[in-house]
């Protein structure tokens, strides 16, 4: 499996992460999100590594091969932003570009936002920047999904979204995937109330679409039995905490920017207010690009797009 990749581990922030690399040069970080792996970037190593670049995917903690602390609030976005930042000397630079998705995307904003000095340039996939909220982001969650199903709400009581995962991590996995790509009609789901699991009632597709093969799910299938699911679920219980440590954080960022999302991710949907002010608040934003007919796994569903709109970002902070 991609013999150019090479896999090893390295010591950052206390924890030792475990990291997929190709190529010399600049270096740029690829921070996958929910449930996935530097697996997910499998697309992207051979077309940056031709372009001149060092790219680097970490398991993210709590992932795959990476050390998974035990303690719940070892998840807050502080300490996750100094995993990534503490590679950077770790891997023998000065600075980086660091590009994230889904929740690497908003440690990639923060990585930018708080450590202006060492992250020269920052992208993201479907997530836009969002600058610190007023009040603490599980109470507005709270507030305006009062009487519904909504998955972060459902993820937060330990052990629970845990175990309806790991009863069978490869059809959860498919569910879960396939429901956020974009052949799937989100409003065709059905219903739930706000005492309904996750995973019933989605639909269990008999045939994978294009983007995702056997081989594919088979190897995050692998991960998630070796690493479970506490970990990745316990980012979604550090929103709190994480609102707690960033008082006082800066609400704009000054550096190069990229974003790039698909036109049916439901992120987008929900993060409508957040795409429209964000060139407001990304006072640099070089590329702003949604991929029609694109879902939630932006790189993995469109790679070729998402290679080309990365390399014209890249060569323009490079070169």
């Amino acid at each position: 499996m991609m013999p150019d990749v090479r896999r090893h581990r390295v010591a950052t922030n206390g924890i030792e992460l475990h990291v997929a690399e190709q190529g010399e040069g600049p270096l740029v970080l690829l921070l996958h999100g929910f449930p996935e792996s530097w697996y997910s970037w499998r697309h992207q190593f051979a077309p940056l590594a031709a372009a001149g670049y060092r790219a680097v995917a970490p398991d993210m903690r709590g992932y795959g091969s990476s050390d998974r602390p035990e303690a719940i609030d070892a998840y807050n976005q502080v300490e996750v932003v100094n995993d990534i930042i503490g590679l950077i000397p770790a891997l023998g630079y000065d600075h980086a570009i660091v590009i994230g998705h889904d929740w690497g995307a908003p440690t990639a904003w923060a990585c930018a936002l708080h450590h202006p000095d060492v992250v020269t340039a920052v992208g993201a996939l479907s997530v836009p920047f969002t600058p610190r909220s007023p009040v603490p982001p599980l109470d507005a969650m709270r507030e305006i999904f009062k009487g519904q199903f909504f998955y972060q709400l459902y993820f937060q009581e330990p052990g629970v979204a845990e175990a309806e995962f790991e009863r069978d991590i490869r059809t959860a996995l498919r569910k879960f995937l396939v429901m956020g790509a974009g052949g799937t009609d989100l409003t065709s789901l059905p219903a739930k109330g706000p005492d309904d699991d996750l995973l019933s009632g989605l639909p269990d597709p008999e045939v994978l679409p294009g983007w995702l093969t056997e081989a594919d799910l088979d190897f995050y299938t692998a991960e998630f039995e070796r690493s479970g699911f506490r970990g990745p679920l316990n980012y979604y219980r550090n929103h709190n905490l994480t609102w707690e440590l960033t008082a006082g954080a800066p609400e704009s960022i000054g550096q190069p920017a990229m974003f790039v999302a698909g036109a049916a991710d439901g992120v987008i949907m929900m993060a409508a207010e957040a795409l429209q002010k964000m060139p407001e608040r990304v006072t640099d934003l070089r590329i702003n690009h949604l991929i029609p007919d694109i879902g939630h796994w932006t790189q993995q569903e469109a790679p070729d797009e998402v290679n080309r709109l990365i390399l014209e970002f890249l060569e323009g902070v490079t070169s």
